[in-house]
């Protein structure tokens, strides 16, 4: 077979974050295939076919790639910030374990890129520098209890807690519940870090302590960092230094 897919990350929004790995594998791509903000992403150029679709549909879009790269084209499927996580990688190998047995032999890589949670860590400090955990906060693929249990764990674990697609039009109420949980769980003024459309023009980046944190801070452009009890912040002239020690004190 001559067709071959990469599962590629866009990075966070700043084109100089794109990988050089996925620039050179989007300059050989005929196809893109992605969720439509994304695609959009993939400057236009003679011999590129794009093939943006709307959210929700990711294994269509998962079983489409396959399908063009078997027939011997050249596929990238397209997320933003890193592929692998809460994104496409996982529903094209979905596919892949469902779908063709003979797309089990397609030359398939994923290629890794910079995730909305090191963006956002990146510009507050170094939140993310003792143990985390990432949740998605949408219940669109899980269930509601499943999302607090796991939000009563990690706080009872003091992980750092990083967390995607945290309020939506459709969803508002779910972070407003989210941060009583964390509320009761915590019981303390832990600094929470609101990064909004990191490395676009559109970034803000809001620190504010926890019992001070309102479900209107975030939408699906934000992505939040919860600190642990550890989590440090340094004061200065301008926006504070979030951190969080390697060591840990007893």
């Amino acid at each position: 077979m001559s067709g071959w897919l990469v599962i590629a990350g866009l990075g966070p929004g700043d084109d100089a974050l794109v990988t050089p790995e996925v620039s050179g594998a989007l300059s050989g791509a005929q196809d893109v295939i992605g969720y439509i903000p994304y695609v959009a992403r993939v400057p236009d150029r003679v011999g590129l076919t794009k093939h943006a679709s709307d959210n929700r549909v990711e294994l269509d879009r998962a079983r489409h790639a396959l399908t063009l790269a078997a027939a011997g084209r050249r596929v990238a499927v397209v997320s933003s910030g890193d592929p692998g996580v809460f994104a496409m990688a996982s529903a094209v190998f979905e596919a892949v374990e469902a779908g063709d047995p003979a797309w089990r032999d397609l030359d398939i890589r994923v290629l890794p890129g910079i995730t909305a949670m090191l963006a956002a860590a990146a510009r507050a400090g170094a939140p993310l520098g003792h143990d985390f955990c990432a949740i998605n906060l949408s219940d669109n693929l899980k269930p509601w209890p499943l999302i607090e249990k796991r939000l009563r764990l990690a706080a009872e674990a003091d992980f750092v807690m990083a967390f995607y697609n945290p309020r939506s039009r459709s969803r508002p109420e779910g972070f407003a519940r989210a941060l009583e949980v964390l509320r009761e769980a915590c019981g303390d003024a832990r600094p929470v870090i609101f990064a909004r459309a990191v490395a676009t023009p559109d970034e803000r980046l809001t620190i504010v302590p926890l019992p001070e944190c309102s479900p209107d801070m975030a939408d699906m452009r934000t992505v939040v960092l919860i600190g642990s009890s550890q989590t440090r912040v340094i004061p200065r002239s301008g926006a504070p230094f979030v951190y969080t020690p390697r060591s840990v004190e007893p």
